[in-house]
This record gives structure tokens, C-alpha cells and sequence, in this order.
């Protein structure tokens, strides 16, 4: 019975409407709006070009300033070439100092003085030596005169026979021995003079003076030390009084490397600035290149005249020299532009730079260079004055790339 009601339930028909289903569509909107800002998004982080951080440089028309070009640039230090440290000729104790650290003194001013007490005990007697053979030539010219008075006697009585020849012939010898022995001490007070003389420089050489005017730039030497020409005595005993700069010597002597020295020539213009003015450009011009090179260092000595004298300018003081080129006549103008030999690379075998365009691309260039210029090229061809080049430029950069300028934000 069960079951007969069972299928009976199974067979009725089911009068109710069937149940409707909600739409989807409004869920396939709203993922395609997702999908579409995914990409878009992806694209702005990796599909859009990245531009490259890069610094630029102008470049310039040679010869537009006015100025000379900079051919070199070198590092040297102000020497003076009359420099002297000052001692005295003898060795003695110090017995007073007359300089001090910057003072001025002048050709032949006393420095400093030593001790007199030996030197002047030896000029006393050196002039008593000289007076006693100036005593004993007086001495035996007053027994000459006696001699040659007793000859020219005996000289008339040996012809009328009134003494012997003998006694002619003694007479003569005595004269005679008499003027060889006052020659003789004659001479001797020559030698004394001169010992006498001799001893007048010792006491002189006491005194210790300037050789030449200069400014005092040490003291080494106090009241009471000895000092000597030689070193003697260990560190007790000082070689010098003072040293002095002739300041009106002062130049200055850089080391040019080896591969450069063919650009600097005798009298070639310069420019130098001292480290510690480094707003002051001081005119002068080359003295010497020195013929010869350290091998240790590869470079070779060049002199620099100054042509300021100035109060500020002391010795080992550092500074930089710019040699210029020599200036152009009137109306010449050199061909190309100056651009900084950072902005040349090699590419291919070629010398090319990168220029920035408009709108903030670069452009190969290949160029055609002519001399170097200290930190900068000389290009003949391929640059305009006015263009903006890359400087350094980065292995991936390429002609048509994007970049941006150091310290900007990228586009």
C-alpha cells in the first residue's frame, strides 16, 4: 500500500511555476573593468619606457669668451730661488740674536753676534807681533846707518893706508849682513800685518749678516748656544743662526706628466690660483721646462713665473697652474667647439657624443676632434655651440633614448 501511494505522489503533475535564476550580468562588468586597470597598470610600470639619469654639459664656441683656451692643468707649490739659511764662519757661542720670525731685514744687516773674548785675543797679538818687528827693524836701521857710515870711513883711510884692509873688509860685511837682516825683518812685519789682518776678519766673522734682503721665516738659534759653519757636537751644536726668503724670487714649479709635456713651451702664458685664495687668477708666464723627468713618477719639472708680487703669496704654498694657448691675432677665429672630454665615448670604433634633444632624447653624434684642451676637447665636426651633451654617458644608452636630468624627477 505504501508503495502504491508512493507512485501515485510520482505521477501527480506539479502545478507551480519553476524558479528564475538571477543574472550574471553585472559580474562579467565588474571583472572587465578589473582586467582592464590590471593592464593598464602593468603598462605603466613595465611596458612605458624607463628614462635614463643623466648629467649634461653646454658646449661652446671656440674662442666665444675671449679668453684663452686652458691647454693643461697642473699642480705645483711657490718656491723662492734665493733661500738661505744663515750661520756664521767660525764656531762659537752665540752672544746675542737680532731677528725674529717675519721680520724684514736688508743686505748686510746684523743678524746675530757671537763671542769676541778668543777672536779679539788674537787680533791683541797679532798688533803687538807687528809692533815688535816694526821695534826691531827701527833697531837694525839705526845699526845699518852706523855700518855704512863706518864702510864709507874706513873706505878713504884704507886708500892712504892708514888701516888695514882687513878692517875695510870687516866693516863692509857687517854693513852688509846688517841690511840682509833688516830686509829680512822687513818682511816680517809684512807677515805680522797680514796675521794682523787675518785676525781682524776672525773678530768680523763674529758679527753674522744678511746676504741678501729678505724676510726672516725661522730662528734657530738662542743667546748662549754654540753654532757652527759644520755639523759638530751632535744636537748641541746649531749649523744656523736664520733662515731668509728673498721674496721678490718667489715662482712656482709643477710636475707635468710625462704624456702632456709637449704642450708646454718656454714663455707660454699662465694662469695659476693658490689653494688659498681660490678666487684670484694670477697672470705669468713658463720659465723653464727642466730636461729631465723623474722615472719614479713619470713626470717632468716645469718653472712658472708670477708676474704679482704680493704679500700673500709665501713659499710652499700649494697651487694650480692652467697653461693657456697662446693668443690668436685680431680677427681669427678658431674653428669648432670646446665640449668637455667627458661627453666623447668610443662606439664602434668611433668618437661620438649624445646630444639632448627637445624632447628629452639623445641623438648619436659622431665627431670629428681636434686638440686637446686641459679638461676639454676641440671638435671640428660633428656639435654645434649651444648643444647640451651627456656627460658619462652609460654603457645602455643608446641613439633615441629617453633621460632625464640628475636631481629631476623622471617623466
Amino acid at each position: 500500500m505504501n508503495s502504491s501511494a508512493d507512485l501515485l505522489r510520482e505521477l501527480r503533475i506539479d502545478r507551480k511555476p519553476p524558479p528564475t535564476r538571477k543574472p550574471r550580468t553585472a559580474l562579467w562588468i565588474v571583472l572587465a573593468v578589473v582586467a582592464v586597470a590590471i593592464a593598464l597598470a602593468a603598462w605603466l610600470l613595465l611596458g612605458r619606457e624607463q628614462a635614463i639619469e643623466v648629467s649634461t654639459a653646454p658646449t661652446v664656441a671656440m674662442g666665444s669668451d675671449g679668453a684663452p683656451a686652458t691647454v693643461l692643468d697642473a699642480s705645483g707649490y711657490v718656491v723662492a730661488r734665493r733661500m738661505a739659511t744663515v750661520s756664521s764662519k767660525i764656531t762659537g757661542r752665540v752672544l746675542e740674536v737680532l731677528i725674529e720670525e717675519g721680520q724684514q731685514v736688508e743686505e748686510g744687516q746684523v743678524m746675530a753676534t757671537l763671542d769676541p773674548i778668543d777672536a779679539d785675543a788674537q787680533r791683541q797679538l797679532s798688533s803687538a807681533q807687528v809692533e815688535a818687528a816694526r821695534s826691531q827693524a827701527g833697531s837694525l836701521e839705526a845699526q845699518l846707518r852706523e855700518a855704512q857710515a863706518n864702510a864709507s870711513r874706513l873706505e878713504s883711510l884704507v886708500g892712504r893706508q892708514l888701516v888695514s884692509r882687513a878692517q875695510f873688509e870687516q866693516a863692509v860685511a857687517t854693513r852688509d849682513a846688517l841690511r840682509a837682516q833688516l830686509a829680512a825683518t822687513r818682511r816680517n812685519v809684512q807677515v805680522s800685518q797680514a796675521q794682523l789682518a787675518i785676525a781682524g776678519l776672525g773678530v768680523d766673522n763674529t758679527v753674522v749678516r744678511a746676504p741678501f734682503a729678505g724676510v726672516v721665516i725661522a730662528k734657530a738659534a738662542q743667546p748662549g748656544e754654540i753654532v757652527s759653519p759644520l755639523s759638530a757636537g751632535g744636537g748641541f751644536t746649531r749649523t744656523g743662526i736664520g733662515t731668509i726668503v728673498d721674496m721678490d724670487s718667489l715662482e712656482v714649479e709643477v710636475e707635468v706628466g710625462e704624456q702632456f709635456i709637449g704642450r708646454v713651451q718656454p714663455k707660454m702664458p699662465i694662469e695659476a690660483t693658490l689653494n688659498a685664495y681660490q678666487d684670484w687668477n694670477i697672470p705669468g708666464e713658463v720659465i723653464a721646462i727642466i730636461p729631465t723627468a723623474d722615472r719614479s713618477k713619470a713626470t717632468v719639472k716645469v718653472r712658472v713665473a708670477l708676474d704679482v708680487k704680493d704679500p700673500r703669496i709665501v713659499p710652499d704654498m700649494g697651487v694650480r697652474v692652467s697653461f693657456l694657448e697662446a693668443a690668436r691675432p685680431a680677427g681669427e677665429v678658431e674653428k669648432g667647439v670646446r665640449v668637455a672630454s667627458a661627453a666623447i665615448v668610443q662606439r664602434d670604433g668611433s668618437d661620438v657624443a649624445f646630444v639632448v634633444a627637445a624632447d628629452d632624447t639623445v641623438e648619436l653624434r659622431k665627431l670629428t676632434l681636434g686638440r686637446a684642451l686641459a679638461q676639454e676637447r676641440q671638435v671640428l665636426e660633428g656639435l654645434a655651440a649651444g648643444e647640451t651633451v651627456v656627460l658619462d654617458p652609460p654603457a645602455e644608452l643608446q641613439d633615441g633614448a629617453k633621460v632625464s636630468l640628475a636631481g629631476e624627477p623622471a617623466p
